[in-house]
């Protein structure tokens, strides 16, 4: 299965992710402030009649093909409805995933409640999500090769708090079409979760290389 690719100018790229960014965090706000919100009865229809309100509003221009765009200048493709880091999913966690030259992959984020699983702790489900998107980051080389996930293991070492948090991963090894990588995810005290991961190139690439 090949994926085609829309290309999308650097300037381009600049225009949509200073136009739809402050969007997304304003949506990620919405979600926070609903979770929490304890404003009484009225305030609550009142609010709930503005969020539809809003969306009807941007329900007036919808896309009706799902594409992925590819960035002219570093090729890197842009997944923004990724549910990892799509930069116009308000679900998405708020990464930013860094590139080190010996080809290690990193990001430093904060996980709010929107994402809690026991009280004050990161959903387990969370951290798979996490650590199983950065360690395809870096087996990948920054999503420019593909490669999917075969599989993965995690070990929970504790629970990871809410709060300010850092995932890096690394490749381990590469054997043919599997690569092997690994990663973490720590808080201020350390590692709280392990993964290890095995990242297939599918035949379709192969054939391609």
């Amino acid at each position: 299965m090949d994926f085609g690719f829309d290309v999308i100018s650097a300037e381009e790229y600049e225009r949509q992710r200073e136009l739809y960014g402050p969007l997304t965090e304003a949506l990620r706000r919405l979600i926070g402030a609903g979770i929490h919100t304890d404003v009484d009865e009225d305030t609550v229809r009142q609010a709930q009649s503005a969020i539809e309100a809003a969306t009807e509003l941007l329900e007036r221009s919808q896309r009706s093909v799902t594409s992925t765009l590819r960035h002219e200048g570093t090729g890197r493709p842009l997944a923004w409805a990724n549910p990892a880091i799509g930069l116009r999913n308000a679900i998405a966690p708020p990464m930013v995933i860094h590139h080190e030259d010996d080809g290690r992959a990193w990001s430093e984020f904060s996980l709010s409640g929107a994402y809690e699983g026991p009280p004050g702790w990161v959903h387990g489900g969370i951290s798979a999500l996490v650590l199983d998107h950065i360690l395809g980051e870096a087996a990948s080389e920054g999503l420019t090769r593909p490669k999917f996930t075969g599989t993965i293991t995690l070990k929970y070492l504790r629970g990871t708090p809410l709060g300010p948090l850092r995932a890096e991963a690394w490749i381990d090894r590469v054997d043919g079409a599997k690569t092997f990588a690994r990663g973490t995810l720590s808080d201020a005290e350390g590692v709280t979760v392990e993964a290890e991961g095995v990242f297939i190139q599918p035949a379709w690439a192969r054939d391609a290389g």
